[in-house]
Order: C-alpha cells, then structure tokens, then sequence
C-alpha cells in the first residue's frame, strides 16, 4: 500500500490535468513529497509496478484494432511488471554497492537513477520521464534544475534527527530555490495557423468505404479555413487514409487549393516497396513529402532483432512489413517560417527538439487508445520537451484535444 500510495502522488500530475484540476501549490507539495518518500525506499518493485500500470496501462487497448481483444487486459500488467523489475534493478544495486560500503546510499542511488531514467527506453519506449512529475509546478524541468531539486530531497532524506535536519536544512533550501524556475510561454509563430480535429474512430478510418466521405469533409474543412482567413491548415496525422501522392485527382484538388493557404496533413507514402508515415506539405501549387523519423515501437517497427521480429510480425500484423523511416528530423518552411515536422509518437521524443527552428507542426491520431488519458499523457511530454528547448508546438489531432503547446 506504501508502494501504491508513492506511485500515485508521483502520477498526480497525469489525473489533474485530465479532470482540469491542475493546482501549481497542491501538485508542488504532492511531487516534493512524494520524491522524498521514493528516495527513502529500499525496495522498489512495488513502486516501479504501479508507475508502469498507472501511466502506461492504456496501450493494451491498441491490441482491440490487431484481433487480440483479450490482450488488452494482459498488456498493461506485462509493461508493470517491465517497469518493477527496472525498479528493482536499481534497488538491488543499492543492496549491492551499502555492502561495500556501510554507509546507507540508496537515497542516493535512487535519485540517480530519477535523474538519469528519461534515458532508459526498455523495448524504445520513451515516455517514462521522472521531470514531468514537475509539470505543473514552478521548478525547472531541464536535467540542471531536476538535479538541484533531487540533490536537496537527498539531503533531507539523510536526516533522522532534528540536529541533522536543522543542518541540511539551508543547503537543502539553497538548492530547492535554485531549482525553483518557472517557464514563460515561447512566442507564437507569424502566422494565422488553424489547426484541425478530426473524429474518426481507429476501427472505421481504413475502411474503403469510408475514404470518399473522409475525403470529402477534409476538403470541405480546407476550404472553410480559407474562407476564415487563415494562412496555413494543419490536418491530423494520416488525415487522408491512403497513399496520396498516388492519387491523382486528389493531388491536383490540394495543389489548387494551396494557391490560397497552405496545406499541411498527414498520409501514407510508398516509395518503391518502402512504406513511410509522412506529412504532405502543399503550397503555391507545389507539394513535398516528408517522412516520419521515429517509429512506434510495436506499432510500425519492431524494435527486436530480425529473427524475433518476423515472428511477431507474422502473429500480430498479418506478416506486415515495418514502416521506414527517415534519418535525420525533417524541416520546411511556410511563407518564410520554418517548422520542425513531427508525427504522433514521435512529437515525444528529443530528436524532433534538436533542430534550430523555434516551430514544430505535429500530427497525431490518438483513436488507437481512447478512452484512455493517452493523449493527456502525450501532451504533457510535449510540453515537457517545448519547455527545455524553448518551442512552440502547433498540435492537430485526431479524436484528442487539438491545441497549441508552448
């Protein structure tokens, strides 16, 4: 119950922001506490289990759209039990170096392993980050400030006594108001940019029968933003369910309409008998393609040597091929402003924030995991990576909350 208690305060963050009960003073003191008490625990399975469920348990419901219903319930405890014996492992070597030395290191141990575990990708899974516990409070969430905030709970969590508490206290004070740095909103970019939801369940997006309707309310939504004023529209991710660089007529209906706002929306790319996850950019009746980077583990790659891969792809997809990627993050440019492209997952990791422009435009399609706080999740980590690299991120959407992230 201990265990249960720590991981819940430090998932506190996740439940207010879905509920829209996000206080900076409450989430403040839950996050400082609840590090301190994970700081002075030497088991750590139980803990790292419940994070695991907490956080992840939704991407069981993606096996609902692969044939697999009965896999939804069994996904979630398999990452648990990933995210435990992760925990664990940290622990045991706590166990591991005090017997070499008698002096008690694990809560120092423990705050390493905090600050180093946005890292640690098990099967490349990226969204464990301890600094989003942060998120809605006023310390910093680059690696400089987590690492001041963990360096004053560790010297508290050595105290036993008054005396010792009364003597860490003012380095521990020192390091908590240098940890204490609150984020300004980076500045929007140049232009009347509208981004678009769309609601189309995962089960009814691929259906043949569907694409000419799907198609349709896309134009229909184009040429609404152009009567609006807007510059530039950004539809979701695989907006157009199909490989659109192959079909025709549609291509020649987005190259007219570019003439009057530029088009940007995702669909599929087929390059020979290589499959990419791309971003159609139109504009001034001319397109360019751009490719996703990073793959979704599971999703498009499996990122498993190639003899364990065939099976599972053999099993799970219907002997699907991975999607390729591209190797570097790709960058274009819209009446003279540049964009960092990013589509879904992808949107959540540190490469798509290593690039010089100060905009991204992602694309995502969330209908794999609803109803669940999946999308919350992504848009939290988002901010995250918005606020250390100081970006905006223009944030489309489909069956989840468009928005715009700075």
């Amino acid at each position: 119950m201990k265990s249960f208690g720590i991981a819940l305060m430090l998932s506190l963050f996740i439940f207010t922001e879905w509920l829209g009960l996000v206080s900076s003073y409450l989430e403040s003191a839950v996050a400082l506490a609840g590090l301190f008490l994970f700081l002075r625990q030497k088991r750590l399975f139980w803990i790292g289990f419940f994070i695991g469920l907490v956080w992840f348990w939704w991407i069981g419901l993606s096996f609902r759209y692969y044939g697999f219903p009965y896999l939804v319930p069994i996904v979630p405890f398999f990452i648990a039990f990933v995210y435990g014996v992760l925990f664990w492992m940290v622990a045991l070597f706590a166990q591991l170096v005090q017997r070499l030395f008698p002096f008690a290191l694990h809560p120092l141990i423990n705050a390493l392993f905090l600050l180093a575990a946005s890292y640690i990708h098990p099967f490349d899974f990226t969204w464990f980050i301890p600094e989003l516990i942060l998120i809605h409070t006023p310390f910093g969430l680059d690696k400089l400030h987590f690492a001041a905030l963990l360096a004053a709970l560790t010297l508290l969590a050595y105290t036993a006594r008054p005396k010792s508490f009364f003597i860490a206290g003012l380095p521990a004070a020192l390091l908590l108001l240098f940890a204490y740095h609150p984020a300004a909103p980076n500045p929007l970019a140049p232009l009347r940019i509208k981004l678009v939801t769309t609601h189309i369940p995962q089960d009814q997006k691929w259906l043949p029968q569907n694409r000419d309707k799907i198609v349709a309310d896309n134009l229909r939504t184009i040429d609404t933003a152009i009567a609006e004023g807007y510059e530039v529209v950004v539809l979701p991710e695989s907006a157009f369910p199909l490989f659109l660089d192959r079909d025709t007529p549609l291509m020649l209906a987005l190259l007219d309409r570019s003439h009057r706002i530029a088009i940007v929306t995702g669909a599929l790319h087929l390059a020979g008998e290589r499959v990419f996850n791309s971003t159609y950019l139109f504009q001034n009746g001319r397109f360019a393609i751009f490719n996703k980077v990073v793959l979704v583990p599971f999703g498009e790659e499996i990122p498993l040597p190639r003899f364990l891969a065939r099976p599972i792809n053999r099993i799970f997809f219907g002997n699907a091929s991975d999607f390729s990627a591209a190797k570097t993050p790709q960058v274009y440019s819209i009446k003279g402003v540049r964009f960092t492209n990013a589509i879904c997952y992808e949107a959540t990791t540190p490469i798509i924030y290593t690039t010089d422009t100060p905009y991204v435009i992602a694309m995502s399609n969330n209908a794999w995991f609803v109803p669940s706080y999946e999308p919350i999740l992504q848009n939290l980590i988002i901010k995250y990576y918005a606020t250390i690299s100081h970006k905006t991120v223009y944030h489309a959407t489909n069956i989840a909350q468009t928005r715009i992230i700075r």
